[in-house]
């Protein structure tokens, strides 16, 4: 009797999922999936602006994705011709970098102490080095940056160049703003280009 139950549940299933499929069930599942996979330009700034406005941000680059990565929040983006990579992290009330560490003279040491402490198996940071300090100007105002350079093991790119900013926005809460790229084709006027429309 139970054998008999399960083969009718079975084709009552079966006749379900036809009906669903003949009614245009594909393509609306296929839809969700998709949307979900791969969102939208307006679902992805939609997303981001739990981080800041950036919305007019130049169509050169593009958000790639605004999710939660070790326990913050981050939007990340990049330069479609060139590749180079943008980052915003929310850094909430626990922030990785402050405005003062960047400023300080061990700030090297802080970060590569941050670098020791945030392992990936698929990525390590041999060395990093600052090569030069200056002002960027995000979230409508200027902040402090530093230059660095980087070799990075386990990736095909091998030494890196970028900077590295912390910004606060119009309610207070800090922002790391970060810009890499293979040494030889990171641009700091690509990353002044991005950084400078984020509000």
């Amino acid at each position: 009797m139970g054998c008999l139950k399960n083969i009718f549940r079975a084709v009552i299933l079966t006749l379900a999922i036809i009906g669903f499929m003949s009614l245009g069930g594909r393509e609306l599942l296929t839809n969700v999936v998709q949307n979900w996979l791969y969102p939208s330009k307006d679902v992805m700034l939609e997303k981001a602006k739990k981080i800041g406005d950036f919305s007019n941000i130049n169509e050169e680059f593009e958000i790639e994705s605004a999710s939660g990565v070790l326990g913050y929040n981050a939007v990340f983006a990049e330069h479609k011709a060139s590749g180079q990579k943008m980052i915003v992290v929310d850094s909430g009330d626990k922030p990785i970098l402050t405005q003062e560490d960047l400023m300080s003279a061990d700030v090297e040491e802080k970060l590569q102490k941050l670098i020791t402490n945030v392992k990936y198996q698929a990525v390590s940071v041999e060395y990093l080095t600052i090569t030069k300090r200056g002002m960027l100007n995000s979230f409508g105002k200027s902040f402090p940056y530093i230059t660095f350079e980087a070799k990075v093991k386990k990736l095909p790119i091998g030494d890196i160049k970028g900077i590295i900013s912390v910004a606060k926005d119009s309610n207070g809460k800090e922002k790391l703003l970060i810009s890499a790229s293979e040494k030889d084709k990171y641009s700091q006027l690509i990353a002044e280009e991005f950084f400078k429309n984020v509000k």
